[in-house]
């Protein structure tokens, strides 16, 4: 009897899984796009930013988020990046599609709560030190230039950890400094929860905002965070041979790694395969359909001119058609070669494209071999162009040419450029006016910082008790502190850096609870139900002496085949 039951409990664990691991609904904006990664949060790129940093010249920023939707009270066990995967923000100099600098993160759990609590933390957090704080993570930076070898740049490095509440971490702003770190080569690194910097309405999927342009104006992300990886690098390390001032464009998309198969008592096995991919806001969310998504987020960008079913969906959009029967508003002629200047070469005159401008295309730099070019979906930035001093929320076609679609800053309002440029304003140089209200969504709920890592602080408190009840994240302004380490970053400015104003956040009037009032209630919760759960562990403890492999979704070549 004893071992049917063990038996069926594992059966039991292993359909979970694989119904966790399964295809799921498609939703939302950048955030589970596709149905594979809706199952795999930990994974999913939700979006990605890269600018000129504006406090700090001859330096980019470059910031990719993962884990969508995160409800500030979802405990016990919140939202810690994977420590099975590798996140990935890659950088394409030459035009030729494949990454020339690789800038990689892997975590790992340092959880000292064992059998003896659920509680993330038993106090209040004053320090990513505090011995209150039971679970935290470090990560390890590894970079590659040019094809050589990963070398490590910074091991064990700190992760600010999901925000709890103001009692448990009364000033998170020290939290966020402490885990804001500059290496000595002059990189600056942050790792950890941020408020979503993303702002739309996504009412767009009930046929575009009911139809009548009735179901606008709220932020669906509002109060949501993300798991935030920033990293800041002088130009040299991204630009082609070093040479900004030769080859200033640089094309960037970010990617989640995982193994092919997962062990259920043990690590994963087995080679990474790319499960998620992003560059473009909005790429695999609108232009691709339902039955490519999944192959979008597992191929790198080199194959992508070569696959006529995405090339299609470029040059002749359906969102135009369907604002078309929807709005009335005529679609522009296809085929959209504007569009595959924007999404797929850069913008540039040397494509022989309809917008008569060299912006940021690889073809503009001076050492490109333009026999190498490919056409590819990546964020591609100049940065030869000078910081606004008066940022416009509609970038480029608002004449300020630091903004989407070069790069993408935190206050680009990438809805409505999207929409605007696929309705044909980047060709013809005016907005289309039936859609200048656009989601009426025009900047986000939180206050960026203004030096790095310029991601608001995390919300706290739930989502659903409305924005009147809802602590405020705050500002973000943060200091980076020394992280002690010795690594030295090739390439690297070794000249000071200014640290940035630190903020020093107000904790709402509420009496932190105590490390023994907050152990009572959990002895208390455990006493409970002090049978069952032995029970469970028992049962837990068995099945933990079977190995049992788990294959995921990955297990296959995860290209699609069109």
């Amino acid at each position: 009897m004893r071992k049917k039951l063990v038996a069926a409990t594992g059966v039991a664990a292993i359909v979970a899984a694989l119904a966790a691991l399964g295809p799921g609904a498609s939703n939302a904006s950048s955030h589970r796009e596709a149905p594979l990664i809706a199952s795999d949060p930990a994974a999913d790129n939700t979006d990605v930013y890269a600018f000129v940093s504006p406090e700090r010249p001859g330096y980019v920023t470059m910031i990719a988020n993962w884990i969508p939707f995160e409800e500030p009270d979802g405990g016990p066990n919140f939202y810690p990046f994977a420590t099975d995967a590798a996140y990935r923000i890659n950088v394409d100099s030459d035009g030729d599609a494949k990454p020339d600098s690789v800038f990689r993160w892997t975590f790992k759990n340092v959880d000292k709560r064992g059998n003896s609590t659920f509680l993330y933390n038993n106090g209040p957090v004053t320090s990513l030190d505090d011995e209150n704080l039971l679970f935290k993570q470090t990560y390890t930076l590894e970079s590659s230039f040019n094809g050589e070898p990963f070398k490590t740049r910074i091991k064990d490095a700190p992760v600010a950890p999901s925000r709890i509440g103001a009692a448990s971490m009364p000033d998170y702003q020290k939290l966020r400094d402490q885990a804001t770190i500059q290496l000595d080569g002059g990189w600056k690194l942050f790792a950890g929860q941020a408020d979503d910097p993303f702002f739309l309405d996504l009412r767009v999927f009930d046929l575009l905002y009911g139809g009548d342009l009735s179901e606008t104006g709220t932020d669906t992300l509002a109060g949501y965070n993300v798991n935030s990886i920033a990293i800041q690098v002088p130009f040299k390390d991204v630009a082609l041979k070093g040479d900004a001032k030769k080859n200033p464009v640089v094309g960037i998309w970010s990617t989640t790694e995982r193994s092919r198969s997962r062990v259920s008592d043990g690590p994963s096995r087995g080679d990474r395969v790319q499960v998620s991919r992003l560059g473009n806001p909005l790429v695999n969310e609108v232009v691709v359909p339902a039955g490519l998504k999944d192959a979008f987020n597992s191929i790198s960008p080199d194959k992508d001119a070569g696959i006529p079913a995405v090339v299609k969906r470029v040059t002749n959009p359906e969102l135009p058609m369907l604002i078309e029967k929807i709005y009335g508003v005529k679609a522009p002629a296809t085929p959209r070669n504007d569009l595959v200047e924007i999404f797929l070469t850069g913008i540039t005159t040397k494509a022989g494209g309809p917008i008569k401008a060299d912006l940021n295309s690889q073809l503009n730099n001076k050492d490109v071999n333009p026999n190498r070019f490919r056409p590819s979906e990546m964020l591609r930035l100049n940065l030869s162009v000078p910081v606004a001093a008066d940022p416009k929320r509609l970038g480029v076609l608002a004449g300020d040419l630091q903004g989407f679609p070069n790069g993408r800053r935190l206050t680009d309002d990438a809805v409505d450029i999207a929409v605007q440029a696929v309705e044909g304003a980047a060709q013809s140089g005016k907005l289309v006016d039936a859609l200048a209200a656009g989601d009426k969504v025009d900047a986000n709920d939180n206050a960026f910082g203004a030096n790095f890592p310029y991601v608001a602080l995390p919300n706290q408190g739930a989502v659903n008790a409305g924005r009147g009840n809802r602590a405020p994240a705050a500002d973000s302004g943060s200091s980076p502190v020394d992280s002690g380490s010795s690594s030295a970053v090739d390439g690297g400015s070794s000249s000071a850096v200014d640290s940035g104003a630190s903020d020093t956040e107000a904790a709402p009037d509420l009496a932190p609870a105590s490390n023994s009032s907050m152990l009572n209630g959990s002895a208390v919760i455990f006493g409970v139900g002090g049978l069952g759960a032995l029970l469970v562990m028992l049962a837990v403890w068995w099945l933990m002496k079977r190995r049992r492999r788990v294959s995921t979704p990955y297990d296959s070549d995860p290209t699609v085949r069109f």
